[in-house]
């Protein structure tokens, strides 16, 4: 029965110090793998930033055999500021349309005529930006990331944002600060006809 005892006493010790070691391993891979050098972060900011379908309405286009793609002169410039809209057919929006331009970089709707915003690191987009503007501005939807601003308009989805972790956040904004700068200083957006 003694002899038992050991054994079974000595086979919990082992298990024991096995569970430690894989739960010290564990914690010590996941802190290693949560710090991403400079490179990786900018990495994982452009795989979200093209899964995000950033490009979709801040990047002008240009058109091959597949249809609309981003340009590549003007990646996250935003609505290209000598970029003229067509006239609005305002019996569109009673109908509930919203429309947006060729380049998908400029949308009317009931709230007026938004543009996507400059997100290169010139001095007309997020070029004097901090890491906390950029948060607040993805996170709580304000205007270039500052207090007393308004809020950001349609289609910008910031409210899908509002969750999204810390590291996240900053590899999209690592991303966009490795960018080359584009001088682009998009037009202010316009109330409602009308209005």
């Amino acid at each position: 029965m003694k002899k038992h005892l050991t054994i079974l006493s000595a086979a919990v010790l082992l298990a024991s110090c096995e569970s430690a070691t894989t739960e010290n391993s564990t914690a010590q891979n996941t802190t290693q793998d949560s710090a991403l050098t400079q490179e990786a972060l900018v990495e994982r900011g452009k795989y979200l930033v093209t899964i995000g379908g950033c490009n979709d309405c801040h990047s002008a286009k240009t058109m091959t055999d597949r249809g609309p793609v981003p340009d590549e002169r003007y990646l996250m410039a935003g609505h290209l500021a000598e970029e003229q809209l067509p006239p609005v057919d305002q019996a569109a929006f009673k109908n509930g349309w919203v429309l947006f331009n060729m380049n998908n970089t400029a949308t009317v709707g009931p709230w007026g005529t938004s543009y996507a915003a400059n997100l290169t690191p010139d001095a007309t987009g997020i070029g004097t930006w901090s890491l906390k503007n950029f948060k607040k501005a993805l996170r709580e939807g304000k205007y270039k990331g500052m207090d007393n601003t308004r809020m950001l308009l349609p289609p910008m989805p910031w409210p899908n944002f509002v969750d999204m972790t810390d590291q996240d956040v900053e590899a999209i904004f690592a991303y966009l600060k490795s960018l080359p700068p584009v001088k682009n200083n998009v037009p202010a957006p316009l109330p409602p006809a009308g209005a």
